[in-house]
């Protein structure tokens, strides 16, 4: 084929004279598919992104425009503004929520930004631990700081 046939044929677009290129299907999972590929963790993952992305924004918002906006700003912030906040269960439980949605939201994110990263297996999988552990310490604190907290501490 000629450079002006080509060049033609990528104006006309796909014809019967022009077919498009054939791709190939991707292959088929089996059993001797690696684990890490056979199941749809990474689309779920993908989808958790999305979709905490946009609560977090709406916690995250309304947090910032009832504490800075509507209630006086930072300077209210005090031990007894968070006693009065925390007496009632809904506050609670948004901390919580926006607490949870917050730390998965962000180890997902970086657990991908390992796996793109990190060229080594034994890295990978150190950093990965390191991350877990971290969410899952910083969670357990959070949540048991939320639910455990004393407004009557001297």
């Amino acid at each position: 084929m000629s450079a002006v046939s080509s060049a033609r044929a990528t104006d006309e677009g796909v014809s019967p004279d022009n077919p498009a290129p054939l791709i190939d299907p991707p292959r088929a999972r089996t059993a001797k598919t690696p684990r890490a590929t056979r199941t749809n963790f990474e689309l779920y993952g993908w989808i958790f992104m999305r979709l905490s992305g946009i609560v977090l924004v709406v916690l995250v918002i309304g947090h910032l425009l009832i504490q800075l906006v509507l209630d006086g700003g930072v300077s209210k912030v005090s031990f007894a503004f968070v006693a009065g906040r925390w007496a009632s269960p809904f506050w609670m439980a948004w901390d919580l929520i926006m607490l949870w949605l917050a730390m998965l939201h962000g180890a997902n994110g970086l657990r991908t930004i390992i796996n793109d990263y990190a060229q080594r297996d034994g890295t990978r999988f150190w950093l990965k631990m390191l991350l877990y552990t971290a969410t899952v310490f910083t969670v357990l604190l959070g949540t048991l700081v939320i639910f455990t907290f004393d407004p009557n501490i001297r």
